[in-house]
């Protein structure tokens, strides 16, 4: 199964998106935005660039563990993973949003049903 994003709204009332693998694992999350539509343009920015290797920033975290960033064209991020347990896992995180970031099924869980 193909990955997806879910855009939902965070408890200030303030926009984000997760990019979830196949399985539902998340594998990105994007960081707040004011209005729906910067969030979908974040979306559309992943879209474009998971597939470059270039554009991802693979770091260490203060307590030792490798997590990443995508970054666009302008060297802005657009989107953060999880911290991963070993330096593999996250370059297997990093595989996972190339083949899932090109996704566009899009759930919105913003809007009420």
């Amino acid at each position: 199964m193909a990955g997806w994003y879910e855009i939902s709204l965070a408890s200030d009332g303030q926009y984000r998106f997760i990019l979830k693998a196949g399985n539902g694992e998340p594998i990105l999350n994007s960081e707040l935005y004011k209005a729906k539509a910067s969030a979908v343009n974040g979306i559309e920015s992943i879209q474009k660039n998971s597939g470059d290797d270039a554009r991802y920033e693979r770091l260490t975290a203060k307590n030792g563990k490798p997590y990443f960033n995508l970054k666009a064209a302008n060297h802005q991020i657009i989107g953060t993973s999880q911290f991963y347990a070993s330096e593999a896992s996250r370059d297997k995180g990093i595989e996972s949003v190339k083949t899932n970031g090109s996704s566009t099924n899009i759930k919105d869980l913003t809007v009420q049903a």
